[in-house]
């Protein structure tokens, strides 16, 4: 079974069209990581799976691809430099500042939940439980609803939780046949929403305070990267930030944030 060169331009026009996902230099990869799956799922061709492809709605199939062409393995707190420095820096910084009772963060990118989940729990550690009506509530989206159902359902394997100290996982989790299932009180502090980031305007009802895309816009050319981020910048409140991932950069992205450090940039007021 081979992929045509028919084949391949219709999946990587769709795949770029319609999510800004760039496939032009992976057909390679393409055709050995997706062969399996084709078989496995009883397609004749790759022609009668990229048809299914393209008719279904619920961004599975687009999260599955995307999850054969890399080896990226996500788990709770991931790249810690960000939490802390959300602990540090963000969070003295934005609480003076608040007057409608909203402290806003944006996981773009959520895929299966460690990530705003992470977040969630760095909130509850900071403010002690005691947030005096502040919402923190996290916003986290994603294009495909199975990795989001993945999420809401929120039980995890021991490798994405190793990373946590002992006492967090028995303060967040309860264990279940061997997997930890995050507490409710966490649950309840996140947002899902379906959500395309190609989509052109972002009609959000408040400005985020911070946004977490990280290791998103690897998939992306460089000027789906910098349409992507002027959209964060529009989307972040004067003084908000944008973490994106530790192996990313903004370099020649032409876009309009201050430099902090690696990974991390800045909405100047």
């Amino acid at each position: 079974m081979q992929l045509t060169d028919q084949d391949f331009a219709r999946l990587r026009d769709y795949m770029y069209g319609n999510y800004g996902i760039n496939l032009a230099q992976k057909r390679t990869l393409i055709e050995g990581r997706l062969l399996n799956v084709v078989k496995q799922k009883g397609y004749n061709s790759f022609s009668d799976y990229i048809d299914n492809l393209i008719a279904d709605q619920t961004g599975g199939e687009v999260s599955l691809i995307v999850s054969k062409l890399t080896t990226n393995f996500t788990y709770f707190m991931r790249e810690q430099e960000h939490f802390d420095f959300m602990c540090n820096v963000v969070l003295p910084e934005a609480l003076p500042t608040i007057r409608d009772n909203n402290f806003a963060v944006w996981s773009a990118g959520c895929s299966s939940g460690e990530e705003p989940y992470s977040i969630a729990m760095v909130l509850d550690d900071y403010f002690k439980g005691n947030k005096n009506k502040l919402d923190t509530r996290v916003l986290a989206t994603d294009i495909s609803d199975r990795v989001m159902n993945d999420a809401k359902v929120g039980v995890y394997m021991d490798e994405r939780v190793n990373k946590l100290s002992e006492e967090w996982k028995k303060r967040y989790f309860t264990v279940q046949d061997g997997r930890y299932a995050i507490a409710n009180k966490i649950k309840n502090e996140v947002i899902f929403r379906k959500f395309n980031l190609m989509e052109k305007v972002f009609n959000f009802k408040r400005k985020f305070h911070l946004i977490f895309c990280r290791n998103v816009m690897i998939y992306f050319d460089n000027e789906t990267r910098r349409q992507l981020t002027s959209r964060f910048y529009s989307a972040l409140a004067p003084g908000g930030y944008l973490f994106i991932g530790m192996s990313e950069s903004l370099v020649n992205m032409n876009n309009e944030f201050k430099y902090v450090k690696p990974s991390i940039y800045k909405k100047e007021r």
